[in-house]
């Protein structure tokens, strides 16, 4: 089963890709068959489209045309390819598990039965594989040794009797099956070679050939600049990129979390620090209230008290101030007016250093904020690194990974083996043997997937024997 699993999967990662290529418009199946397959495959279309276009001036029709019937042919090959051995190992699964309980009791009874059923089964499958190759029999032939049909070797003929058959003689039946299974391999890694999909390389040659003419370029050009030439450029810009890394550190990584710990630790004699600005607005004030005091005392031939309003007193300097204005130049000698203009000097002050107080603990206030936005750039590419690590280290491009698309998948398998057991049991109710086994291997093939998929995750988190039973007894409904 394990080798029926192994030919099942490699078809069908094959099938899902011609089907996709099949399901593509005229155009992409055009670009495909000249950008996908190959330079030769490039050069060949190119021919072929400019010779359609001199004689009927149809030529991207008849290219959209052959494009289709290529990759038709190779879906129908993996099609019926995919079909045989899924029925193959649904009667070969439904024969185990019916002989189950009785090689376990009487295996000497039991085991020569079983080899013979397998041996009928390779028959059938030699049949059903007989007629592919009579569908396409010119294709094969174009491809020298896959035009040799598949022969399997017969079971020794002996005794039917269970009891009958010696050690020697199951041992001779059950090499013979080994042996089918080695020419079913070598008979489908022929016709798989001859109709896969195009390499990762043939598939994207064009982009890997304008990456190796850049990347060319792109060499010439650094070893123009580079010491070999005799120029210095790269060590300088070397230099450079030194020089700004440095920066960048010390400007969004260093400082930033220096300034927040300064922040965190240092809290006591910073506020010690803003007493002391306090004290000194302090001073500025007092010294203010009483010059206004004093003007105003003298000003107006009273006593005022001692907590008199600064506001009132001020409207006393001003009245004042307006009054000396009228004879500017000989009241600034003999006058008040010097005395008014240096009070409102000092109130100025008073205003300039209650104002950088206030933007002072503003500033302090938000410190760490500050600091925490000058290290967001570097927090950030931070993220983008682990982002990039995590991806790699959890390759979620499968579903064995453990990231969110790795999930995903496993649910979509989880989803195709519902789909088929809904698909089998209609093919049951119609009375469609052969699709039904079809499809019954089809489950079997996906609930395969879905074991190796999900095994390593779930016995990571103890569940793998709960979900193996799961597995198991999906198989045997």
């Amino acid at each position: 089963m394990d080798r029926i699993f192994t030919n099942l999967h490699s078809i069908h990662k094959n099938l899902q890709f011609w089907r996709l290529r099949a399901e593509g418009s005229n155009s992409q199946k055009v670009y495909f068959m000249m950008f996908e397959r190959g330079p030769g495959a490039l050069v060949n279309g190119t021919f072929q489209l400019f010779h359609e276009w001199r004689i009927d001036g149809k030529s991207f029709h008849h290219l959209s045309g052959s494009a289709s019937a290529y990759i038709a042919k190779r879906v129908a090959v993996f099609t019926s390819l995919q079909c045989s051995l899924a029925e193959f190992l649904a009667q070969f699964y439904v024969d185990v598990e019916r002989h189950g309980v009785e090689l376990v009791k009487d295996p000497e009874r039991s085991l020569p039965s079983l080899l013979t059923t397998v041996g009928n089964l390779f028959s059938k499958l030699e049949a059903s594989i007989v007629q592919l190759h009579s569908i396409y029999q010119n294709d094969f032939s174009a491809h020298g040794s896959s035009s040799i049909p598949l022969l399997f070797d017969k079971l020794p003929e002996v005794n039917q009797e269970g009891s009958q058959w010696t050690d020697c003689e199951i041992r001779d039946a059950a090499n013979v099956v080994y042996q089918n299974l080695d020419k079913l391999d070598l008979y489908l890694s022929r016709i798989v070679s001859q109709h896969q999909k195009p390499h990762r390389v043939t598939l994207y040659w064009v982009r890997y050939t304008c990456g190796a003419v850049a990347l060319s370029a792109c060499s010439l050009w650094l070893l123009r600049h580079s010491r070999v030439m005799g120029s210095p450029d790269i060590d300088n810009w070397i230099c450079e990129a030194k020089d700004s890394t440095t920066n960048f550190f010390h400007d969004h990584v260093q400082q930033p979390l220096l300034a927040i710990r300064d922040e965190l630790f240092e809290t006591f004699r910073k506020r010690h620090k803003g007493v002391m600005e306090v004290e000194e607005v302090q001073l500025t004030a007092s010294s203010l209230h009483r010059m206004l005091l004093s003007f105003s005392e003298q000003t107006k031939g009273q006593r005022f008290p001692e907590n008199a309003s600064d506001q009132e007193m001020l409207e006393i300097v001003m009245a004042r101030y307006e009054k000396e204005l009228v004879h500017p130049v000989q009241n600034l000698v003999s006058g008040e007016l010097a005395r008014a203009l240096l009070i409102q000097v000092q109130k100025l002050k008073l205003d300039i250093e209650t104002a950088m107080l206030e933007l002072d603990q503003i500033l302090k206030a938000n410190e760490i904020n500050f600091a925490v936005l000058a290290a967001l750039p570097a927090f950030f590419l931070s993220l983008l690194f682990l982002m990039l690590v995590r991806a790699w280290y959890k390759q979620d491009t499968r579903a064995q990974g453990r990231g969110r698309i790795a999930r995903i998948q496993r649910r979509l398998l989880i989803v195709e083996v519902e789909k088929r057991i809904m698909q089998y049991q209609n093919y049951v109710e119609q009375g469609l043997e052969k699709d039904a086994l079809c499809t019954y291997g089809l489950v079997l093939y996906s609930l395969d997937c879905l074991y190796h998929a999900v095994e390593s995750h779930a016995k990571a988190t103890g569940e793998w024997q709960w979900l193996r039973e799961d597995i198991i007894d999906l198989a045997r409904a």
